[in-house]
């Protein structure tokens, strides 16, 4: 149970960490890009984030199913099924709002799309927040106060 609870807050963070880039950073600069090279430029980065992103949500998603059934000591169903809660948020943000907008991109420039991107990913960037959030909860519940 605890390399459950590991599993999980080091990859929640590391999406946490990236999204707060991704969306400060690297979405907005997509504009900078230019039409000439963007559907290159947008192709490539989709196949490089998947590398990036890909093993850490799905060790992410394995271990919220996991710790409902194997909770930690002290971890309540208010944990965990916010837990739950949230990461569906992040999915189905990723699957309905960021992969259509994407999708378009790898086609074309659209600055259209760009804007939508990045005012649609502050879903997945405030659920991810609030992850950690909630695991930074538990995590100092397991160190008594002196």
């Amino acid at each position: 149970m605890k390399t459950l609870f590991l599993l999980q807050l080091v990859s929640t963070f590391y999406m946490t960490g990236l999204i707060w880039f991704v969306q400060i950073v690297h979405y907005p600069l997509f504009a900078l890009v230019g039409r000439a090279r963007f559907t290159r430029y947008q192709q490539a980065h989709q196949l490089r984030t998947t590398f990036a992103v890909g093993p850490m949500m799905l060790t992410e998603a394995a271990t919220t199913v996991a710790i409902v059934y194997w909770p930690p000591p002290g971890m309540g169903p208010a944990f965990t099924w916010t837990g739950v809660g949230l990461l569906f948020v992040v999915w189905f943000s990723t699957a309905l709002l960021q992969v259509p907008r994407h999708q378009v991109l790898a086609s074309r420039f659209s600055p259209r799309h760009i804007r939508s991107l990045v005012i649609s990913n502050w879903l997945r960037t405030i659920a991810w927040t609030a992850r950690s959030v909630l695991l930074l909860i538990y995590l100092a519940q397991l160190f008594p106060n002196k």
